[in-house]
């Protein structure tokens, strides 16, 4: 979430420019939700790889205790990086569809 906040203020002259040539709050509000779940869809990915890697590496050490990555634990890992993309990507997002155009104009 705090990469979100500090990503919609560094870009509220982007956004202002954006709403004072014709986007709605829609537009604004979808891309930031976008943003978030894309940013953790990657967290998600990079986690599951560095995962895999751990188990590949427990796995080849030669204990009699093997570990391994099933599909359904993958898939959850996915649904949940996706619903904390979208539940704290909602706050910046509607904090910058939310701003007024000229405020954010004037804002430098």
């Amino acid at each position: 979430m705090n990469i979100m906040l500090v990503s919609v203020t560094e870009r509220t002259r982007e956004i202002g420019v954006r709403m004072a040539i014709g986007a709605k709050q829609r537009n604004i509000l979808q891309q930031f939700l976008i943003e978030a779940v894309v940013i953790c869809l990657i967290g998600g990915v990079i986690g599951i790889l560095l995962a895999s890697a751990i188990i590949w590496a427990f796995n080849t050490l030669g204990t009699n205790f093997k570990m391994m990555l099933s599909p359904e634990s993958v898939i959850i890992a996915v649904l949940c990086s996706t619903l904390i993309g979208v539940v704290f990507g909602y706050i910046p997002a509607r904090n910058a569809a939310q701003l007024n155009p000229i405020t954010a104009l004037a804002q430098e």
